[in-house]
């Protein structure tokens, strides 16, 4: 595979990740990322804990989506992320009126 290939199949898999995120992005409250993440999900705890002096943060998702190319299945039960690096939790706004497709 030469690297024209390679980058080729890059692309066409960061878009057809771009088009579900597009698709399951109304399904989901929150958007967390974290340094190596980024998820849509419902349901997420954000603590912060210390240990020897080090604060860290302990986040807990429920019914998550993955954003990650390389993932086969990007629908996650439960996640638990461990990291000593910021964290991003936003709450995604919700039109205010949604026309029916009907």
């Amino acid at each position: 595979m030469s690297a024209e290939d390679l980058e080729k199949y890059e692309t066409e898999m960061e878009l057809q990740l771009y088009r579900e995120y597009r698709d399951v992005v109304g399904l989901f409250r929150y958007v967390v990322e974290t340094e190596r993440r980024f998820y849509l999900t419902n349901q997420v705890e954000l603590e912060p804990k210390t240990s020897d002096g080090e604060v860290y943060f302990e986040v807990t998702m429920a019914d998550a989506w993955v954003w990650d190319m390389y993932r086969p299945a990007r629908f996650v039960k439960n996640v638990k992320v461990v990291t000593f690096k910021d964290v991003n939790v936003e709450e995604l706004a919700k039109p205010d009126l949604e026309v029916p497709t009907d």
